[in-house]
């Protein structure tokens, strides 16, 4: 069972005693200290657990020294933090990846064949527990984009089947990012439709397993939604626009307006009074 290895790993660690508990985690994407700063001040205030993410392009963009800042961040924290790299999608990221301070590292063949994506899954989930690191694959195909992550905008989304999911838990994950209708991004005009069943049929399957469910596309989800997920098994929850806006719109109103140590400090403070609001609605405050 996946949820025997890595007996140390911080975000496994993490999701088991979310999952004991029945409550979910944030996972939350940073692209600055700023914003990293931010969700961990929101955990601390909170007395939460938090999973932060970042995107391969923060690897690349300052080789490596934003994930290193990250983990020392982990590291001081008074709450469990686990660093995570979400949509690797590049097999040379990935190896690199697994010599840089992460916890767990998505990886993200879903813009393979799914037997391609399968196969380059079980090779490197395998390679990432070779070097102490949980992974997370997307088996089916999430609809939609995110900054920092390629090919996803032009391919049509494929639901996950809980046969798929079979094979990924065989493969060796430890958590899966399922396909029911979530979607990268912006949900348009037809809004949040999510196939509540599959995700039933897949949760079974997970938990049957000891892997933990990852859900992507929370953009405009309301507290009871998230709830009812949370409800339905979903462990590990990414966030992103949600809790980066208020960061966003105080840098464009304030900046070059008052000093900007001024501006900063309270932007951070955006970032983490955003976060905790949503560790209020997944169940995560006042348990670390």
């Amino acid at each position: 069972m996946a949820s025997n290895r890595l007996e140390n790993n911080a975000t496994l660690r993490i999701l088991r005693a979310a999952d004991e508990g029945r409550y979910g985690v944030l996972a939350a994407v940073g692209y600055n200290l700023e914003q990293v700063l931010g969700f961990v001040k929101a955990a601390e205030r909170n007395k939460s657990p938090l999973i932060i993410q970042l995107f391969p392009w923060a690897v690349a963009s300052s080789n490596g020294v934003l994930v290193h800042a990250a983990a020392q961040a982990a590291r001081q924290a008074s709450v469990p933090v686990a660093i995570h790299l979400d949509h690797c999608q590049d097999e040379d990221m990935v190896r690199r990846a697994c010599e840089l301070p992460f916890d767990s590292i998505m990886v993200d063949m879903s813009h393979h064949s799914k037997e391609r994506n399968l196969a380059k899954t079980k090779e490197l989930a395998a390679y990432c527990h070779a070097h102490g690191k949980a992974a997370e694959a997307e088996p089916g195909r999430i609809e939609g984009g995110e900054d920092g992550v390629s090919d996803t905008l032009d391919l049509a989304g494929l639901m996950t089947t809980a046969e798929e999911a079979q094979q990924f838990v065989g493969a060796g994950v430890d958590l899966l990012a399922p396909a029911f209708g979530n979607v990268h991004g912006e949900y348009g005009p037809r809004g949040i439709v999510l196939d509540f069943e599959r995700l039933n049929q897949v949760s079974k399957v997970t938990k049957a397993n000891g892997v933990f469910i990852a859900l992507h596309g929370v953009t405009g989800y309301s507290d009871a939604l998230l709830q009812q997920l949370v409800k339905a098994g979903v462990r590990k929850i990414n966030v992103n626009k949600d809790v980066l806006a208020g960061y966003y719109a105080h840098l464009e109103q304030k900046v070059n307006k008052y000093p900007f140590t001024q501006v900063v400090d309270e932007a951070v403070e955006k970032v983490a009074e955003a976060l905790a609001r949503q560790m209020d609605a997944v169940g995560s405050s006042g348990k670390a």
